[in-house]
């Protein structure tokens, strides 16, 4: 072979097997779409979160609930919003909890509404205070050795009434609590240990009975 041939057949030859190289290198990778078994896993993880926040909410003292409401109900939207974007990858299980959590912090947002609405009207509040308590007392003077008893008698009349109770009654109830528990903050170092137990037991029954109640609404609807 002639070397003008020969180089151009090495050339050609070199060519070929460079060009399949380039296109290798120049072809863009794709990229793998989420898998179903991923999105199910992550929004699993949403519920949980979302769940254990709202069972920390419905928990927190009456008082402070109020002054944050605002605020958690924003964050409320925003874990809910994320859920709802791939709630259909969780299980009937998960979609059951899902919405009685929904409706559980839903009726303790309206609650504290209503709380807020008793606190506008004094004269209202003091008349249920002075039927839950049977007996007129000022509660932000109350004695320390005082608030056992009043704490006792708020408890005595939820497990006598409390199955006739309306939304107001319950709101009136916590009203309250929320005023025996801010005296009992200020004094509680006046106390006996013995008492300070059994004022922590009348505050649990208290939370026990409430959500006795939450679960029965959320069970009739």
């Amino acid at each position: 072979m002639k070397p003008f041939l020969f180089s151009l057949a090495l050339l050609t030859g070199t060519g070929l097997l460079i060009a399949p190289a380039a296109v290798a290198q120049q072809t863009p990778k794709t990229t793998k779409a989420p898998s179903a078994s991923s999105t199910t896993a992550g929004v699993e993880r949403d519920l949980r979160v979302f769940s254990d926040w709202v069972n920390s909410k419905v928990d927190q003292a009456a008082t402070t609930a109020r002054r944050e409401l605002p605020r958690l109900t924003e964050e409320f939207d925003r874990q809910s919003r994320r859920i709802d974007k791939a709630v259909d990858s969780l299980t009937v299980e998960g979609k059951r909890e899902y919405s009685i959590q929904k409706v559980r912090y839903k009726k303790w947002a309206t609650r504290q509404d209503s709380l807020d609405a008793a606190a506008s009207r004094p004269a209202t509040a003091d008349q249920a205070q002075r039927r839950l308590l049977g007996e007129d007392v000022n509660i932000s003077r109350a004695r320390p050795t005082e608030l056992p008893d009043l704490y006792f008698r708020l408890i005595e009349t939820m497990r006598t009434d409390r199955k006739n109770w309306t939304q107001a009654d319950w709101s009136a109830a916590s009203a309250v609590l929320s005023r025996l528990n801010a005296r009992y903050e200020q004094v509680r170092e006046q106390l006996p240990l013995e008492e300070r137990l059994r004022i922590r037991s009348l505050q649990g029954e208290f939370r026990t009975l409430e959500k006795a109640r939450d679960v029965k609404d959320v069970i009739r609807e």
